[in-house]
C-alpha cells in the first residue's frame, strides 16, 4: 500500500498521537469478533444473552463458562504485525496513547506499555459484590468461584451491555482525544459508543483523523486519511515509510 506523503510528513513531526483499536485488529490474530464467537455449544445463544448483568444474575455459571472459554482461546493466539507496529510507534512518538475496545490483552502481550482498556480485560477477574480484583480462583469447581473477601461470586472484569464504562477510563480517553495532533481509528466499526465518539471529539479540536480499516465505516467520509486494508499490513508499511 502507498502511504500518502502528507501523512508521512505529519507523523514525522507529530508530538501527540492517539490510537483507538477495535475488533478488526484482534481478528487478524485469529480471534473471532464478539458477534462471531458463537460456535459449537454456544451457537444457540446471542452474545447479548451472555454479556449483560441480567444474564449473569439469571445464569451466572453459563456466563462464567462462556468467558472461561474465551479466556482459553486468547491463550492460543499471538499478537500480529499490527500490534507490534503500534509498539514501535509508541517508542518513536513523544506522547503516544493507545486506547482499545478489545478485551484480549494482545496489545500488552505485544509490548505496548500503557493501554487504556475501554471495555476491560478478559484475563482480569473481580468480585461482583465488592469489586475486589482477584488473582487466583478455582476454575475446577462446578459453581462460579467466590470472592475470598466477601463471598460474592466472581465475574470477568469487562464492561457488559447496559453497564457504564469506568469513569476514570473514559475521562482519560476523552482527554487524550481532545488534545492530540493525530487520531487513528483502527479496525473498529465506528458504531459502538462511546468509543466511536472519540474520533469526532479529536476532529472537533482540530486533530487530523486517520482511519485504517478493511472496510468503509460511518466514520470514513469524515476522516482526513482513509487507508483501506488490514492493520497488520498497513501499520508496518506506515512505520517503515515514516521512520525507515
Amino acid at each position: 500500500m502507498l502511504i500518502p506523503a502528507e501523512l508521512v510528513s505529519l507523523l514525522k513531526v507529530a508530538a501527540r498521537v492517539v490510537v483507538l483499536t477495535g475488533a478488526g485488529v484482534s481478528q487478524e490474530s485469529g480471534l473471532r469478533t464478539f458477534r462471531d464467537a458463537q460456535t459449537g455449544l454456544w451457537s444457540q445463544y446471542r452474545p447479548e444473552d451472555l454479556a449483560t448483568p441480567e444474564a449473569f444474575e439469571r445464569e451466572p455459571k453459563l456466563v462464567w463458562d462462556w468467558y472461561a472459554m474465551r479466556r482459553e482461546k486468547v491463550k492460543t493466539v499471538k499478537p500480529n504485525p499490527g500490534h507490534f507496529a503500534l509498539v514501535e510507534m509508541s517508542r518513536l512518538i513523544p506522547q503516544f496513547t493507545l486506547i482499545t475496545q478489545n478485551v484480549d490483552g494482545l496489545h500488552q502481550k505485544a509490548g505496548s506499555p500503557l493501554v487504556i482498556e475501554l471495555h476491560g480485560n478478559l484475563q482480569r477477574i473481580k468480585c461482583s459484590v465488592c469489586a475486589a480484583q482477584v488473582d487466583k480462583w478455582n476454575e475446577s469447581t462446578e459453581d462460579v468461584p467466590r470472592c475470598s473477601i466477601c463471598g460474592g461470586i466472581l465475574r470477568p472484569d469487562v464492561v457488559w451491555f447496559g453497564e457504564a464504562l469506568p469513569r476514570a477510563v473514559l475521562e482519560a480517553a476523552v482527554t487524550t482525544a481532545r488534545t492530540c495532533d493525530l487520531f487513528f481509528s483502527i479496525g473498529t466499526s465506528a458504531l459502538v459508543q462511546p468509543a466511536a465518539s472519540l474520533a469526532v471529539a479529536a476532529k472537533h479540536k482540530n486533530a487530523l483523523v486517520v482511519e485504517i480499516n478493511a472496510n468503509p465505516t460511518p466514520l470514513t467520509e469524515r476522516v482526513d486519511f482513509a487507508l483501506l486494508g488490514k492493520s497488520g499490513e498497513v501499520l508496518p508499511t506506515l512505520v517503515q515509510a515514516v521512520w525507515g
